[in-house]
């Protein structure tokens, strides 16, 4: 897969969303988009097939979290949407993690057993190869190594939990990871070149990093290793998005 730009629709409602996507009508380049929170809660899965409908690749990203038989569930939910990608909290475990792949590939009591051991993916890639990517949330990137000590009482280096994290994710089956750019090629050194790392924290340089803690530009993160960036605020508040998304394209995937 080659790299790309993924853009943060983190706006209050679909009809600002929509009126920022109705800017790149005319590009020939349709910007691959996050759908997060904010915008699937308050507009629902009709927002994903109208963003859809303008030609856009889709990340859902709503860190599903939970016991692994709900997230299986929810996971069913979100499998018809016709999303690219979507994502959950690797703190969850490896099975919940492999009951979320499950629920993402298969319908219900359909050769759920190939799904859920990942030593078994071979014998189900047919049936799985239209799913949405899969992919594991490892830290947030607004977390650092004294929140992780002080407030989740995590002793470990923050960078030893985001591979370990990544581990469990593939020994579930999964495709990939999020992560901070700042881990993205000892991720692929450790867990193989294929294993993707979505990289949000990107910002342009001596741009404000906000509420971000481990940042990287789009031309750094590129030389470490990141298969997607992740940007919001640098272009979706930019005084021209276009150009600025155009700039991070430039940076980032050229």
């Amino acid at each position: 897969m080659g790299k790309d730009v993924m853009v943060a629709l983190d706006f209050p409602s679909g009809e600002k969303a929509l009126a920022f996507l109705d800017l790149f009508a005319k590009e020939e380049r349709k910007p691959y988009v996050k759908v997060g929170m904010e915008l699937f809660y308050s507009e629902g899965p009709e927002i994903v097939r109208k963003i859809k409908e303008r030609g856009h690749q889709i990340f859902l990203d709503l860190k599903l979290h939970d016991i692994p038989n709900t997230v299986k569930g929810g996971m069913r939910s979100l499998r018809d949407l016709g999303v690219d990608m979507t994502n959950l909290h690797a703190s969850g475990g490896v099975e919940m993690m492999r009951q979320a792949l499950c629920g993402l590939s298969f319908e219900e009591g359909e050769n759920e057993a190939c799904a859920c051991h990942a030593e078994e993916e071979s014998s189900s890639s047919e049936k799985r190869k239209n799913r949405p990517l899969l992919i594991a949330v490892t830290q947030l990137t607004s977390t650092d190594q004294r929140c992780m000590e002080e407030e989740l009482l995590i002793k470990e280096e923050l960078k030893k939990v985001v591979l370990h994290y990544g581990q469990n994710a593939k020994t579930a089956g999964l495709d990939g990871v999020v992560c901070s750019p700042w881990e993205a090629r000892e991720i692929h050194e450790k867990l193989g070149k294929d294993f993707l790392t979505i990289t949000p924290g990107v910002r342009f340089k001596g741009g404000d990093i906000g509420d971000q803690k481990r940042v990287m530009s789009p031309s750094d993160a590129k030389e470490a290793g990141s298969d997607y960036i992740v940007m919001g605020r640098p272009i979706t508040q930019a005084e021209n998005p276009v150009e600025a998304y155009r700039e991070a394209v430039r940076q980032f995937c050229d």
